[in-house]
């Protein structure tokens, strides 16, 4: 009943310039009749047809106004109750959509702190998981340290795994990158030949040529995650260079990753940054992931590094890095 009564009111606020029109024709036929002498009667009918049609127009917008505050109603009943909200405006209906509206971001916020637990929750059980597993590669890589042909192909596949296992850490740590950031001046090339120790066993069990000129400058980076950048497009360019040799250069702000590999099909490259894409390559060749050229453009974006791609099938491929402009 109280709502009923509401939506009346709101209707007569909103059909207020017809009611004033009613009462302006009514005043004007009254100053008629009464100036010419007619007879009451006929005023008094005439007042009735047209409230008569007044009544039924707000009558008719009643019913219209009260079946929508209905389904409000039943709407704002199938919202979960997240707090009590009280609208300023007078209007029902207003007051209507303002408490769903509340209600709906109380319930977004609510789904949102619950996809913010669980992702928390996994990100925990992965990083723990990652810890775990690096405790078996360690005792493997100590059995095989007899430098033997059988254990150097054995390692091989160990540092695969090894990165595997890394990537599911940096693909954890990329979302919050940005609060781990060290930004600072590095001398690249003690950043390349780290990441160079790192897999040159690679190098020696596939018997590839590494080309590599010391640039001899500075770059203002983070040197953990340019160092990611290095391995990740390294790493490419072993997989699919089943002969030849692969270049590492950099000049002025450029540092370019060349191979003389299988290369990469003119319609994959738009998508070879996309996650999950392994194009045919990855179909044809090696197992992948599809996420080492993601991560690489992840972590590049982070450090406002633009990367490019050249390639042509059976020539090989540049991956060309350009770092910010020194300030």
């Amino acid at each position: 009943m109280k709502r009923s009564t509401a939506v009346f009111f709101d209707c007569v606020k909103k059909n207020r310039a017809a009611i004033l029109l009613f009462a302006a024709i009514l005043l004007l036929n009254g100053a008629v009749f009464y100036l010419y002498g007619i007879l009451a009667e006929p005023f008094f009918y005439s007042a009735l047809l047209l409230a008569a049609l007044l009544l039924m127009l707000i009558g008719a917008d009643f019913v219209s106004e009260l079946k929508k505050a209905g389904r409000r109603e039943r709407t704002k009943n199938t919202l979960l109750a997240c707090g009590v909200y009280k609208p300023e405006d007078g209007s029902l209906r207003d007051a209507d959509y303002t408490e769903m509206l509340a209600l709906l971001t109380g319930e977004l916020q609510r789904l949102q702190t619950e996809i913010s637990v669980k992702r928390q929750a996994d990100d925990d059980y992965y990083t723990a998981w990652v810890h775990q597993i690096k405790t078996p590669i360690a005792t493997m890589k100590l059995q095989l340290a007899e430098d033997t042909e059988g254990n150097r192909a054995i390692r091989a596949e160990l540092f695969r795994v090894e990165q595997y296992v890394e990537m599911v850490l940096d693909y954890i740590r990329l979302d919050s990158a940005s609060n781990d950031l060290v930004v600072a001046s590095y001398d690249l090339d003690s950043i390349i030949k780290e990441t160079l120790r790192k897999i040159a066993p690679q190098f020696v069990l596939r018997k590839l040529k590494l080309n590599y000129t010391p640039a001899g400058i500075t770059v203002v980076t983070d040197k953990k995650w340019l160092a990611f950048i290095l391995e990740q497009l390294l790493s490419n360019a072993l997989k699919y260079t089943p002969a030849g040799e692969i270049g590492l250069e950099a000049q002025g702000n450029e540092i370019r990753v060349s191979d003389t590999g299988i290369g990469i099909a003119p319609e994959d490259l738009p998508r070879i940054f996309e996650k999950g894409y392994t194009g045919m390559n990855g179909r044809i060749g090696e197992n992948s992931s599809g996420l080492g050229l993601f991560l690489t453009k992840k972590a590049a974006d982070l450090l406002g590094i633009a990367v490019s791609c050249e390639s042509a099938v059976g020539r090989g491929t540049t991956f060309t890095l350009t770092l910010p402009e020194k300030r």
